[in-house]
């Protein structure tokens, strides 16, 4: 992978680093080409079982570079098209059965909302700052955000959001649903070291549980959109049918059955 993202796995996780720390991880097109080629290969490893996403540098994801498209000229087709590359990763973590957890550590804004909402599991720092800020530059929401938002966080919450020149604090955006939880550190620094173990301990409870079952857990939920209420009965069926059937679940189902007689 290219350097502006860093890519490992290690025992079922695949780490996701973003790293244009000197732009604030704003997305250019080396990072959207990385991006797309980093998240289908995670979600599509046979050795994968979860994935975090985190960034280098004081923040998270600051959207898309708009100084280097104010410099390079970018036409109307052109940023069209990169945004459609980035949204090829957006679909792959969000379509899979891979459990995604996100470390977004600093500020996250424009299309870094996007990013982080393609995560099923969001921790920020204490000291985070959260919001849209498209229309302080004159554009429209991308990477997901009005797509993924709403459903977030709801209809007028999402709307108070895009419509406003407001950043949401770490309070905030853990009462309004958006990210899951928030950790404190003595400063910057130290802080983003916690949200990153924190998530990673999110990652490892996936892992070192019935992986397989969380991660369709995980797309029941995503994909119920795409379904009417009779077709999602029907999915939920199948899908606990088909688990039924693992070694997995046959392992831990006696395993239950054992300690409830022992009672």
């Amino acid at each position: 992978m290219s350097d502006v993202i860093l890519f490992t796995v290690d025992e079922g996780l695949a780490r996701l680093t973003l790293n244009r720390p000197e732009r604030l991880n704003a997305f250019n097109a080396e990072l959207a080409h990385a991006w797309r080629d980093a998240t289908v290969e995670a979600t599509t490893r046979d050795d994968v079982s979860a994935v975090l996403i985190d960034a280098a540098g004081p923040a998270f994801c600051a959207g898309g570079d708009v100084i280097e498209m104010a410099t390079t000229g970018g036409s109307e087709t052109d940023i069209a098209a990169l945004a459609e590359v980035i949204n090829t990763g957006i679909r792959a973590l969000t379509e899979s059965a891979v459990p995604v957890v996100a470390a977004a550590h600093g500020t996250t804004a424009g299309g870094g909302l996007g990013i982080l909402l393609s995560s099923d599991y969001a921790v920020i720092g204490g000291r985070s700052k959260l919001g849209s800020l498209y229309a302080n530059i004159g554009l429209t929401p991308d990477l997901s955000v009005s797509a993924q938002l709403a459903r977030a966080v709801g209809q007028r919450r999402a709307l108070q959001l895009v419509l406003q020149d407001r950043m949401l604090t770490a309070e905030e955006a853990v009462e309004w649903g958006l990210v899951a939880e928030a950790v404190a550190g003595e400063d910057a620094v130290t802080e983003a070291q916690l949200v990153r173990a924190r998530a990673e301990e999110v990652a490892r409870f996936w892992l070192d549980g019935a992986a397989a079952a969380y991660g369709q857990a995980k797309r029941l939920v995503r994909s119920q959109p795409e379904r009417s209420f009779v077709e999602q009965l029907s999915e939920e069926a199948r899908s606990i049918g088909a688990a039924m059937a693992t070694p997995d679940a046959q392992v831990r189902i006696a395993a239950f059955a054992a300690q409830s007689r022992s009672r």
